[in-house]
């Protein structure tokens, strides 16, 4: 059952738990600030800095977990559906969160959610595409 959770979840839950812990301790006004902070420095040739903030690493972890969403999204069985289901509800969410709650409405979160509706559009898509090709295949 676990091949059916949508990974981009992962992501949309740690960002969940800092944004309702900022909401519960009254810093809701400054959440998107806090996402914007340097937490280090790479050093980069010719004397350059790369600024890393912690909404960089969630878009960075998110990244990734799309990217296995897109792998997941290739198989096709009764899995893969319900993946695509629970990923579409994902998505909603996340459109809800971003639009109605302030804490939610960054730059960060609105990315998450773009990686979402990838990660649905994606996985229809594919599924279509590798349903047609079977039916090629059969007849």
């Amino acid at each position: 059952m676990f091949a059916a959770f949508p990974l981009l979840a992962v992501p949309v839950v740690v960002y969940n738990f800092f944004a309702m812990t900022m909401i519960a301790t009254s810093k809701a006004g400054g959440f998107g600030d806090a996402w914007t902070h340097t937490l280090f420095s790479v050093p980069m040739p010719r004397n350059a800095q790369w600024a890393v903030s912690g909404g960089d690493l969630m878009i960075f972890l998110g990244l990734i977990m799309l990217f296995f969403e897109l792998l997941k999204a290739t198989s096709n069985n009764k899995i893969a559906i319900i993946n695509h289901s629970l990923s579409m509800i994902l998505f909603v969410i996340c459109l809800v969160e971003f639009l109605l709650i302030p804490a939610f409405a960054t730059s960060t979160f609105a990315l998450l959610t773009l990686m979402t509706l990838l990660d649905v559009l994606a996985g229809f898509i594919v599924t279509i595409v590798a349903s047609r090709r079977e039916l090629d295949v059969t007849t």
